[in-house]
């Protein structure tokens, strides 16, 4: 009996601290065949949030502060989509830079730099808001400290991971660095994905992109992205390349 009591007794303890280690939902128990009530309205809850951040509009001031805006001058274009719901029913809009954006980014950004960063609203706008804006500022800073020249970096509503190859042809510099809204599941709407590519062009795929996900609280770290992006933004301009030729060197598991 003692030891069945012991048992009761630490069983909770081992439960709560294997759940704290992973936002799945794991051992929630149930009620009948059902959830419990508190499982159920966190699901409701969390696809609420994910149905959300799909649907919401990216408003840059709002959603990046004055400041970092400011501070970057940052300014905003659009795919050739012209809605939200377009985008979403159209993915192929999405990864192509409008005429009037094309021309924008020609006379507001110059050509040629070292490392040039965009943002894209993508699939999540509660993403951008939560990441994008201390990501960016880790990112200049760690360019600057490298001694490698930075275009101006700007920001693209309607943006699908395609419009890399755009901005690659109109600006031309040696690697393009996308942070974009992932598509938000029920663990979190607020995860950020970062895709690189070296010197991108029409026609070019995921196979010549890399990609760092899972940028969110519970996730990758700001400094931690930012150290990755910034160590496969200097192995592409040694390799000249980038995608499946460029493997990211991570150190090993303990």
């Amino acid at each position: 009996m003692d030891d069945l009591a012991n048992r009761e007794l630490i069983l909770p303890d081992l439960l709560a601290a294997f759940r704290a280690r992973t936002p799945a939902r794991v051992l929630v128990g149930r009620a009948g065949a059902a959830y419990r009530t508190a499982t159920y309205l966190d699901l409701r809850r969390d696809h609420a949030a994910a149905r959300d951040a799909v649907q919401a509009e990216l408003d840059m001031r709002r959603d990046l502060g004055p400041d970092l805006v400011e501070r970057h001058r940052l300014f905003e274009v659009r795919t050739l989509a012209e809605s939200r719901a377009e985008y979403l029913l159209r993915p192929d809009r999405g990864r192509r830079l409008a005429e009037s954006a094309r021309e924008m980014v020609r006379r507001e950004c110059p050509a040629g730099a070292d490392l040039n960063f965009v943002i894209g609203d993508g699939l999540s706008v509660a993403a951008v808001a939560a990441q994008a804006g201390g990501l960016l500022a880790r990112l200049m800073q760690g360019a600057h400290q490298h001694g490698w020249s930075v275009g101006r970096p700007f920001i693209v509503r309607y943006c699908r991971v395609g419009v890399l190859n755009d901005v690659g042809e109109l600006l031309d510099p040696k690697v393009v660095v996308l942070l974009i809204g992932e598509r938000p599941g029920l663990a979190t709407a607020e995860s950020l994905s970062a895709y690189l590519a070296y010197r991108p062009r029409s026609g070019h795929t995921d196979a010549q992109r890399n990609l760092i996900s899972n940028i969110h609280g519970r996730g990758v770290s700001h400094a931690e992205a930012a150290s990755r992006i910034l160590a496969l933004a200097e192995r592409m301009m040694q390799l000249r390349t980038s995608g499946i030729e460029v493997k990211e060197e991570l150190p090993a598991l303990a």
